[in-house]
């Protein structure tokens, strides 16, 4: 049960850190927001390239795990004050 939890843990903390990537301050600076990402010239918009799926992740991420989380979080913060 012990490792269960840890891997909870850990999966949440993960996808808090991608939730929380400023898209205008650290994604643009590394090219990895969907506003910055351009194929190269003349190159239609590769789905296959890693660089492609990353953006994609961090967006899909970004936009559908909001609420979840904050009702997770709050779960574990709770959690984490009655039981220690």
């Amino acid at each position: 049960m012990l490792l269960l939890g840890n891997f909870l843990y850990v999966s949440v903390l993960l996808v808090n850190a991608i939730a929380i990537l400023s898209e205008d301050r650290f994604l643009a600076r590394i090219n990895l927001s969907s506003a910055s990402y351009d194929p190269a010239f003349g190159a239609g918009p590769d789905s296959q390239s890693v660089k492609a799926k990353v953006v994609n992740l961090i967006a899909s991420v970004r936009t559908l795990m909001r609420i979840p989380l904050i009702a997770i979080n709050t779960l574990i913060i709770s959690y984490e004050l009655v039981l220690g």
